[in-house]
């Protein structure tokens, strides 16, 4: 009895730690024409806007805008799982992504490349503790981590789709 016990706990405990583990984010090389998620139809591809387009959409909408492509440089992606990304805009300040449902992953590897996004984007302010966990999930100095004392108002995009361009 006690070795069936001693197999049940030694069974459980593995399966505890298989689960426990930290899955990163997804491989690849994200080369041209690869995409995530729902992917980008070509032609919404070719109606995507630039980010600076989008923010001064926003500013004039006020409000929330659906169903809306853009076209940017990723400029960091997460180092945990790949669930978010930043785009740099025209004015080199940058916008935020997560995954629509949580429901895919991006590589590290799209990192630095073109891609045309779809799905909603809005105004949003972010909190000190929101900004800090993102700062810890891309792997930031503590130091800069730190630094983050005030919440921000950015634009946040949900992707349902991601297509790179280049």
């Amino acid at each position: 009895m006690k070795f069936k016990a001693i197999v049940f706990a030694a069974a459980i405990s593995a399966s505890t730690l298989a689960f426990a583990q930290e899955v990163g984010p997804p491989a690849g090389k994200a080369l041209a024409g690869d995409t995530y998620g729902a992917g980008v139809a070509s032609g919404v591809e070719s109606k995507a806007v630039t980010a600076d387009i989008l923010s001064k959409q926003l500013k004039k909408e006020n409000k929330k805008l659906e169903n809306v492509a853009i076209k940017g440089k990723v400029t960091d992606v997460c180092e945990k799982k790949g669930c978010w990304l930043t785009i740099q805009t025209d004015d080199n300040s940058k916008f935020f992504v997560k995954m629509k449902d949580y429901a895919f992953f991006v590589p590290t590897a799209l990192k630095g490349k073109n891609v045309v996004l779809e799905g909603n984007a809005e105004r949003k302010v972010t909190s000190v503790n929101e900004q800090k966990h993102y700062a810890e999930d891309a792997k930031k100095p503590q130091s800069e981590i730190d630094a983050i004392t005030q919440p921000k108002e950015e634009i946040r995009f949900l992707a349902s789709g991601i297509k790179v361009v280049n």
